[in-house]
């Protein structure tokens, strides 16, 4: 496969992923709370993600290579990010419906075009302007598709949904600024360096959250580790194809080309939740498309 398309699988292969485990967290939500289920992802999500890194290390027969201060400056912005990410997401998944709550935080694309264009002077071309346009719309008119829920439900789970999302962008930044600070000739290995660097930082961090503030949660996370370990699995497997596509390709496009996960989360929700599709998510769902076929060929 011609490496110029390789950033497209991984993005695919990563909203996937993503998608699978969205859904497997928001079964969570109950159980655990928002905090409790974002710890969820990146708790049994670590082992993997170190997993992935040995056998990186042991398949190209090379160190792991030291970070820098901006680098591990910038892992930390994106899993600080992050974190505020996920737990935003559930809150919104748990307002409103699973595919509504992924429409609204899809509007990341746009504001990852803003981040990366002031911190990694990552300038938009035309095509891919109009990708993004084309998308956002898509998402937009989907999230806008169903009058049925109240009116305080659907305001509060638009503004989760787009604070999200701005978090997410942000998240998006700081991973793709930490993984071109990694010296070294592989992009797996530091795409996988920095997903192992990132998921340490926020287990450690939220474990100690919850050892202070909420042992009650950590001790039902503890209880649920079964289905927990196959949604950190799917999680770390999601977000190494993410830092692959990060690692080879500007983090506007991998995100914009990621605005497929709407149509994803759609068919989890019509085959988990039983959530039907109305005329206008088909026409959202159109203009994504439309946008994806944009981008792949700019």
């Amino acid at each position: 496969m011609h490496a110029t398309w390789l950033w497209a699988v991984f993005t695919v292969l990563a909203a996937g992923g993503q998608t699978l485990r969205n859904a497997l967290q928001r079964e969570l939500i109950g159980a655990l709370g928002s905090i409790g289920a974002t710890q969820v992802r990146f708790l049994f999500g670590l082992p993997f993600a170190v997993l992935f890194l040995l056998a990186v290390r042991i398949a190209l027969q090379t160190p792991v290579p030291l970070l820098d201060a901006a680098a591990l400056g910038w892992s930390a912005v994106g899993a600080l990010a992050q974190i505020a990410a996920t737990a935003l997401m559930l809150a919104a998944m748990r307002e409103r419906s699973f595919v509504v709550a992924i429409a609204y935080i899809k509007t990341e694309a746009v504001q990852v075009a803003v981040f990366s264009l002031v911190f990694l002077h990552e300038r938009l071309t035309l095509p891919l302007s109009a990708a993004i346009a084309l998308a956002t719309a898509g998402v937009l008119l989907m999230s806008w598709s169903r009058s049925s829920a109240p009116a305080a439900a659907t305001h509060r789970s638009a503004a989760l949904g787009l604070i999200s999302a701005s978090f997410f962008a942000l998240a998006a930044v700081g991973f793709r600024a930490a993984i071109l600070r990694v010296e070294t000739p592989s992009f797996v290995m530091a795409a996988s360096l920095i997903l192992a660097i990132g998921l340490a930082f926020q287990t450690a961090l939220l474990l100690i959250w919850l050892v202070v503030f909420d042992r009650k949660t950590l001790r039902a996370i503890l209880r649920v580790w079964r289905s927990s370990l196959f949604a950190g699995f799917l999680g770390a497997l999601a977000s190494q194809f993410w830092f692959l596509a990060f690692a080879l390709t500007t983090a506007t496009r991998v995100r914009t080309l990621a605005l497929i996960e709407v149509i994803f989360a759609q068919a989890v929700s019509l085959r988990l939740f039983r959530e039907g599709v109305s005329r206008r998510e088909w026409a959202g769902m159109a203009l994504i498309v439309a946008a994806v076929v944009v981008l792949l060929n700019a």
